[in-house]
């Protein structure tokens, strides 16, 4: 990959994860807030409900930082671009739209197949109801 694209590609990610570090920083003055406690139950259930919603984002979007991170590594140390299956280039088109993408478009699309038939042939759990008698 050309240098002018890996340091295009540097940018946008150390951008990307400015903004969620960031966005982070803002839930902790959010959580810091919704610690403060309201006499409503109502309104004490809405907050609980949201903090979570809220904290399960932030950590979705922890696990970008991490992906994020380990994608400056891999422009750091030139494997960036390159597929981790098959070696071969993972194309520009498939970078922009995910710059964190390891496995290029056809490895990826072999990896979902295969989840797929996976999830598919294990037995579906049902739900079990227990009965207080």
């Amino acid at each position: 990959m050309r240098q002018r694209d890996l340091k295009s590609f540097r940018k946008l990610l150390t951008r990307q994860l400015d903004q969620l570090l960031m966005e982070a920083e803002r839930t902790k003055d959010q959580v810091k807030e919704a610690e403060e406690p309201s006499s409503d139950p109502m309104d004490q259930a809405s907050t609980v409900l949201d903090m979570d919603f809220l904290l399960r984002l932030r950590d979705r979007e922890r696990k970008l930082m991490v992906k994020i991170k380990e994608a400056l590594e891999r422009i750091e140390n030139g494997t960036f671009g390159i597929c981790e299956e098959c070696g071969e280039k993972i194309s520009e088109k498939r970078l922009r739209a995910r710059p964190v993408a390891t496995l290029c478009i056809d490895c990826k699309h072999e990896q979902e197949v295969s989840e797929k038939r996976v999830r598919h042939s294990e037995p579906r759990k049902s739900p079990t109801l227990w009965l207080h008698m």
